[in-house]
């Protein structure tokens, strides 16, 4: 049912819990024609009028550092278990986050979300994980 499952991560401890989920519904996928990966992906904010040679150098570092860190979270599953790629983008989170969605044909979005404060509930509507909860081209899942 779920060929590529998109696990966006901010490359904290927090993103075990989403991949793990991913993991597990890609085990229990039994239709085995069907070609299942999982994308770890970050997105590095990007900086407006960011073009000079330091902002690349700095974005180099950025990129080299999120690369690390989402190998350390994606160690540790069986090949049998999963088909684990990394992926870092540079620019807006949720709009590259959305288009690659698109683009990649991603059949389903498993991020990390917030609990929501049942007294100011209106308090996460800003936050990545709601904004690309509506706007998703596929489903999403949200695990708290």
């Amino acid at each position: 049912m779920f060929g590529h499952i998109l696990v966006p991560t901010d490359c904290t401890p927090d993103t075990k819990k989403a991949l793990d989920i991913a993991v597990r519904m890609q085990s229990l996928e039994k239709n085995q024609e069907l070609a299942q990966r999982i994308t770890l992906l970050h997105v590095i904010e990007a900086i407006a009028d960011d073009d000079t040679e330091e902002f690349q150098r700095f974005y180099t570092t950025l990129t080299k550092r999120a690369g690390k860190k989402m190998e350390a979270l994606s160690t540790g599953y069986e090949p049998h278990q999963a088909n684990i790629e990394t992926k870092v983008l540079l620019g807006s989170r949720v709009a590259e986050i959305l288009s690659f969605a698109k683009e990649q044909a991603v059949d389903l979005i498993l991020l990390n979300s917030h609990r929501i404060d049942l007294d100011n509930p209106t308090e996460g509507w800003g936050t990545i994980s709601h904004k690309v909860g509506i706007l998703a081209p596929c489903p999403v899942m949200l695990v708290k």
